[in-house]
């Protein structure tokens, strides 16, 4: 990445699935110099599909050049498949930025905006084979990346997501300290289960 500022946008929109949304924004806050922009029609309130209320901080009208786009899923995302303005939003977007990726179903509206397809990716399990409506290549991982294209699996997997772009963004040893921002740790193990990495800690050592 360059030494400038790094650009992220997520998309909030009514009825997402709020952990696909916050778990990931955790893990982007904490990257150093990236700026997190949460990016709706207008910035008032918008609630997730359990009734949690989340304020936008930036309408798709004023949203710069994006190096990551990231599309959460949730019920909700069925109406964004059909909404003229967010696909065009997820189109142009999708078209310039450094990465493009998504949480559980947030893939099907990439898909809509004709980003999928020749893709391999991945959604929620029960939504896999509507990928291939969109050209996209269903590969059922919980991480799935594909030149540009980094897409999660459902809900949960989320972080893990969000943790490995972290790593692809700045590099392994950085995205260990956005995932443990303690001051002060000592990493006693480290194991592999694919391409997810998993850390033994001590703290106040």
């Amino acid at each position: 990445m360059s030494d400038k500022s790094l650009a992220i946008g997520m998309l909030v929109f009514p009825r997402l699935t709020q952990l696909d949304l916050t778990g990931p924004y955790e893990a982007f806050a904490r990257i150093p110099d990236a700026k997190v922009h949460l990016l709706w029609k207008r910035v008032e309130p918008v609630t997730s599909d359990t009734g949690l209320s989340l304020l936008p901080t930036m309408t798709l009208a004023e949203c710069p050049p994006l190096d990551v786009l990231c599309v959460p899923g949730g019920p909700g995302q069925i109406d964004l498949m059909d909404d003229e303005e967010v696909i065009a939003f997820v189109r142009k977007q999708g078209l310039q930025a450094q990465y493009v990726t998504s949480v559980c179903t947030g893939s099907l509206v990439l898909g809509a905006a004709g980003l999928l397809s020749g893709y391999e990716a991945t959604t929620h399990w029960m939504s896999m084979d509507q990928l291939e409506l969109f050209g996209a290549k269903p590969v059922k991982k919980r991480i799935v990346r594909d030149r540009n294209r980094i897409t999660g699996g459902g809900v949960t997997a989320g972080i893990d997501f969000a943790l490995y772009l972290a790593g692809v963004l700045v590099g392994e040893q950085t995205a260990r300290i956005c995932s443990f921002p303690q001051t002060k740790l000592r990493l006693l193990g480290f194991f592999r289960i694919g391409t997810l990495g998993f850390f033994w800690i001590l703290l106040g050592v």
